[in-house]
């Protein structure tokens, strides 16, 4: 469990299409084994530390003729940024996705010190 230290908490979120590969017959679309896409997604403002992120998919458009196979994370979050990641493997063909995520951590603090 993380615990917040500080009374100032943000919340910041946001919802992203990371491709739609069936427009140009992309990798994911027109691909075969393991895949994925990578979006750099920045937060509106600094955290004090690295927040707690929580993505999901909101909308996905796969082929029904191959299996439904998808995976969604957070990766390299920090206090500014983080990595959102699509993966899919084996025949799957996904035309497109769309991504939601929400961000909660401690903001930082007017009397926050820095001591070098």
């Amino acid at each position: 469990m993380k615990k917040l230290q500080n009374h100032l908490v943000g919340i910041d979120q946001g919802s992203v299409v990371l491709f739609s590969d069936f427009e140009d017959d992309g990798e994911m679309w027109a691909g075969q084994g393991p895949r994925q896409k990578r979006m750099a997604i920045s937060f509106s403002e600094e955290f004090r530390s690295a927040p707690t992120v929580f993505v999901s998919l909101a909308m996905w458009d796969m082929d029904q003729k191959s299996n439904s196979r998808a995976d969604i994370a957070a990766e390299g979050i920090t206090e500014e940024d983080f990595e959102l990641v699509f993966r899919t493997w084996g025949d799957t063909r996904v035309a497109r996705v769309r991504a939601n995520w929400m961000a909660i951590g401690e903001l930082k603090h007017h009397d926050d010190w820095e001591i070098d």
